[in-house]
């Protein structure tokens, strides 16, 4: 009679990563909100920001009046789209502001910009295998929230073993 031996268990990598997706720079309520789920585990954070270059006027004028931001609205129809080097600049300034509010919570945070679109960097990043969850922060937007497709929708529907939570910036709201 032969005895089943237990079949091998994949090993638990050692540093245990929240990727935190942002479309801008985090305040300091969401960087609380993000740190209080995990108020006893020391874990790394690791933003990632857009470097922003693309702009759908219809989709963002849909969003600010869906809320009632008239005067927001106007002033995005009359703005450029910013280069490419500038919405980088843009969002490097974003990961260093969030960097440092993760730092003075007393977590560990490194960020990095990503392209317009950020879901191959999540993807990427969350096949390394040290990743607990993504967590999305955004504003609310009234057009991509309704339909599915926000980064957190199209994460949750590209990377299934991973938990998608999503945020509202500056709110305790869940989208």
């Amino acid at each position: 009679m032969t005895e089943n031996a237990p079949s091998p268990q994949p090993a638990a990598p050692t540093a245990r990563t929240v990727l935190v997706l942002a479309e801008d720079a985090l305040g300091a309520a969401d960087v609380q909100h993000i740190v209080g789920m995990h108020p006893d585990d020391e874990l790394r954070y690791e933003v990632l920001v857009p470097a922003d270059s693309e702009r759908n006027f219809a989709v963002e004028l849909i969003d600010h009046l869906s809320v009632g931001e008239l005067r927001q609205a106007w002033h995005d129809l009359r703005r450029d789209v910013p280069s490419e080097p500038q919405a980088k600049k843009t969002a490097e300034e974003q990961v260093t502001e969030t960097e440092a509010l993760f730092e003075a919570a007393g977590r560990d945070a490194t960020g990095v910009v990503t392209g317009d679109d950020p879901l191959p960097t999540v993807r990427e990043r969350a096949a390394r295998g040290d990743v607990l969850e993504l967590v999305v922060v955004t504003y609310p937007h009234a057009v991509e929230d309704t339909f599915h497709r926000d980064w957190a929708s199209r994460a949750r529907e590209e990377l299934d073993d991973l938990p998608v939570l999503h945020l509202y910036a500056g709110t305790s709201e869940i989208g």
